[in-house]
């Protein structure tokens, strides 16, 4: 009786091919992932596809940073980062700046089996309880449309394009972008340090408008804000010599210390 599963070679298909590769496929049932052709046969870096078919393999939650896929893949930090930039550059990945509970500023990260979907299941923090509408002050009015961007701004965003000509942003990109470059100039960083962070290490592809890079990282690179100047203490007074015992004693200006002028004997009443 023949054994099912002989090691012998596999006898080839009446229609299979004269060259090339013969799938000899397995139906899987578990512990499996689908990858689209367009991810599998994505032209350039396999480290990219290789990176992007890890994290799609994985469950919700599971941690992406640098250093953990460092930990399961030999190559290193830099390889690491480009495949990642690339990744959503291309819209595999989303990196989206949120406050979480608290208030505290959480970065979420969203992987998609299928970029440019009309329809994605994003899953969304869960709603707050609605409540009745109570009668409070009038918010802030947020910027007017159509207003001029900050000056300042707009020029460190103008500057982008003499570094990476990829990097030409249209009048409403400019205006979305200027109050996140004019927050970073109000904490004291300087049109030179915003663009070098800007564009310093970016993707070789750049297949979608950049501005929506731009932002994340006007975003996720936010300095914080200027700590409190400390007051200067006072200049302590120079050394005097006494003029009474030579001991020396600070004052602002040459006499006795403290101890002579507390010996020192009281003035004679003056004469009548």
């Amino acid at each position: 009786m023949a054994d099912s599963q002989s090691s012998a070679p596999l006898r080839a298909r009446a229609d299979a091919p004269a060259s090339g590769v013969i799938h000899v496929r397995t139906r899987h049932t578990a512990n499996f992932t689908v990858l689209s052709n367009r991810l599998a046969q994505r032209a350039g870096s396999a480290v990219t596809v290789g990176v992007a078919a890890y994290i799609l393999s994985l469950p919700d939650g599971a941690s992406i940073r640098i250093d953990a896929l460092c930990a399961h893949f030999k190559e290193g930090r830099a390889r690491i980062s480009a495949a990642l930039n690339e990744l959503e550059t291309e819209g595999w990945l989303e990196r989206r700046v949120e406050r979480g509970p608290g208030g505290r500023i959480v970065t979420r990260t969203f992987v998609y089996d299928a970029p440019g979907a009309t329809e994605r299941d994003v899953p969304c923090p869960a709603e707050a309880p609605a409540v009745q509408d109570v009668a409070g002050p009038e918010p802030e009015p947020g910027p007017k449309a159509g207003a001029a961007p900050d000056p300042r701004a707009a020029a460190v965003l103008g500057s982008l394009r003499h570094r990476d000509r990829r990097l030409v942003l249209s009048e409403r990109e400019t205006a979305a972008l200027a109050p996140a470059v004019a927050e970073w100039l109000d904490r004291g960083v300087g049109p030179y340090e915003i663009a070098e962070a800007l564009t310093s290490g970016l993707p070789d592809r750049i297949d979608r408008r950049p501005a929506r890079l731009l932002a994340y990282r006007l975003a996720a690179l936010r300095p914080p804000e200027p700590a409190a100047t400390i007051p200067t203490p006072a200049r302590p007074h120079p050394f005097q010599d006494c003029d009474g015992c030579d001991r020396p004693f600070r004052a602002p200006r040459p006499g006795r210390c403290r101890d002579c002028r507390d010996s020192a004997p009281a003035p004679a009443p003056l004469a009548a």
